[in-house]
């Protein structure tokens, strides 16, 4: 896939982000090369949504929160807040009072890897939540780290302003030079698994479709 860098407007990343959304993690990573993967576990806390947007970087100390209580002043409306350590461990960056600082600031979702707590009240407020562990071991708050710089989640390198793809398959990322290629690919071969679901309902088999028959026969 050719590359081209754009400069992308904000109907622009909102159109990209919802368009990222409705493809889907595993289609999106497909088109895109296989690029961009965020290769760890992760507990979506509301089962079902599928969600993307820019990325909001912050790089916290180690067990510490401090950078996500900072960040809170720069959310802006369809952020993807994305919260790491320098090393993952299960401690609670974010609970019920900073999830609520984020809705209200209009954040489209979080990845968080670390811990979150206070499960069921984030629920409830119903912001898309995907973390790596879920435990109530605190926070400390004394540890300057950074925000809006890039981080590495699951061997994934998210630059700030990066889309992050995120539903119940995990987690991926664009990279925003990227963006409008990697969509125009998405969305080329959504179209090509409508027209082959289409025939494997009518009975055909991708065995034969793919000409798998031929690669196993020959190895007999």
């Amino acid at each position: 896939m050719a590359e081209r860098r754009q400069d992308i407007d904000q109907a622009a990343i909102a159109e990209l982000s919802r368009a990222f959304a409705e493809l889907g993690v595993a289609t999106v990573y497909e088109a895109s090369g296989r690029r961009g993967l965020v290769d760890i576990p992760l507990v979506p806390l509301i089962p079902g949504r599928r969600v993307a947007g820019p990325a909001l970087t912050v790089l916290c100390g180690q067990g510490d929160n401090l950078m996500v209580h900072a960040v809170m002043e720069r959310v802006y409306p369809g952020a993807v807040l994305v919260i790491t350590m320098p090393e993952p461990e299960p401690v609670a960056l974010v609970g019920e009072l900073l999830a609520i600082q984020a809705k209200v600031r209009g954040a489209a979702a979080l990845l968080v890897d670390a811990a979150v707590r206070d499960v069921d009240e984030l629920r409830a407020m119903d912001l898309p939540v995907w973390t790596r562990f879920v435990r109530v071991r605190g926070a400390t708050k004394d540890k300057v780290g950074g925000l809006e710089v890039p981080v590495t989640v699951g061997g994934a390198r998210i630059e700030p302003g990066d889309f992050v793809v995120l539903d119940d398959d995990g987690a991926v990322v664009v990279e925003r030079g990227r963006a409008v290629d990697v969509l125009e690919a998405a969305r080329a071969r959504a179209e090509r698994e409508a027209r082959m679901r289409e025939r494997l309902q009518a009975g055909e088999l991708s065995y034969d479709i793919h000409g798998l028959r031929k690669v196993l026969e020959g190895q007999r």
